[in-house]
């Protein structure tokens, strides 16, 4: 892969910023595996129920009765699911309420054709009356109509509890968002009224950045791409340079193309304000930031590495990395937990690691190799 030491980053002021995704209606969890297989779990649970439950009928083996039951029931399901992910688009425009009504109706619908085509092709073999049958429709119409209710009821609950936690995590980025610290602010304008009499252009450069950082601190949207992303930290690295002076070395090793993803606002910031503050401003020599982003096979990495201050040093700005957890936490919401955040000690280094999944429809053409 070819890298560019000091790369510097063009971006697009235009581009358009994109929303993470998040659950549009509470039918979302059945197309994941988890739903799909706790579907068909409970339709066994079911089964099981009818199985033991009295009187399934004079001389029918309740074993018999079990897989029987079964089969129905994982067909019904089945059915109803497909149905449903046939016009998952056409529900996501749709209320809540419209997607309880089709997953009713589709659940009927299920429940008719499954107990028709029983009817026609095995009905023989249990000499039920006409009016028979008709009772059996109608009692299993009304148990699917329950079990139907019960399901919409804890699908109900799963996405309130979503968007409680999505509620959350937007909360958390507000707070985030709100952690450009005041002593950074007057940090930063007593360094651009020092350099104004001497270095005029140079402080202009240090106000600019400084608007465009507080200005992506206060937008509303939640993601932003990788290439904006890093951007915004080398305009934060660009303020503190002229605070710290030569104490602050920056090793940038970007690719020549960066890959065109998608993660929360202000990831990459915080590992940024994490390492000068923890690995700069506490050492009297200052220290060398390393970030680095490299693009694997189905991945992208992220590293910001910063030097250890010595022990006594750790102990005493020891802090509670909210900056870390809430970013952790971002970004397994945007990426459906695809995305991660591990922090590691490396060879007396601490090493801040984001892990970015490449989109399905990636070239590997759009990368250095």
């Amino acid at each position: 892969m070819g890298f560019i030491t000091d790369y510097e980053i063009r971006t697009s002021r235009q581009r358009p910023m994109t929303r993470p995704t998040t659950a549009a209606s509470p039918l979302d969890v059945l197309w994941h595996a988890p739903g799909v297989i706790a579907v068909m779990l409970a339709g066994e649970g079911l089964a099981l129920l009818l199985a033991l439950a009295p009187g399934p009928g004079p001389g029918i083996d309740r074993w018999v009765y079990f897989g029987l039951a079964s089969l129905c029931i994982q067909w019904i399901a089945l059915l109803c699911l497909a149905g449903i992910y046939l016009c998952r688009h056409w529900l996501a425009r749709r209320p809540a309420a419209h997607s309880a009504w089709l997953t009713m109706t589709m659940l009927l619908l299920s429940t008719w054709a499954v107990l028709g085509l029983v009817w026609s092709s095995v009905g023989d073999a249990f000499a039920l009356s006409a009016t028979q049958w008709w009772n059996l429709l109608w009692r299993l119409s009304a148990m699917a109509l329950t079990v139907g209710l019960l399901g919409l009821a804890g699908m109900q609950s799963v996405w309130r509890n979503r968007r409680l936690a999505i509620a959350t995590q937007r909360a958390e980025l507000a707070a985030l968002q709100a952690r450009v610290r005041p002593h950074f602010l007057f940090n930063t304008l007593n360094t651009g009224a020092a350099l104004i009499g001497d270095q005029p252009q140079l402080a202009e450069q240090l106000l600019l950045d400084l608007a465009d950082l507080f200005r992506a601190a206060l937008r509303e949207q939640h993601a932003i791409s990788l290439t904006d992303e890093l951007e915004l930290a080398r305009r934060y690295v660009s303020i503190e340079q002229l605070r710290f002076g030569d104490r602050l070395r920056v090793h940038w090793r970007l690719p020549d193309t960066i890959p065109d993803l998608q993660l929360p606002a202000l990831s990459l910031q915080p590992l940024v304000e994490n390492a000068i503050r923890h690995g700069i401003e506490p050492n009297a020599d200052g220290g060398t930031i390393e970030i680095t982003v490299e693009a694997g096979a189905d991945r992208v990495l992220v590293r910001v590495r910063n030097p250890l201050p010595g022990a006594g040093q750790r102990r005493a700005r020891q802090g509670h990395q909210i900056g870390l957890t809430a970013t952790r936490e971002r970004l397994d919401a945007l990426s459906g937990g695809l995305a991660r955040l591990r922090t590691e000690i490396v060879d007396g280094d601490f090493v801040a690691c984001i892990e970015l999944p490449l989109p399905a429809n990636h070239s590997p053409g759009e990368r250095t190799q």
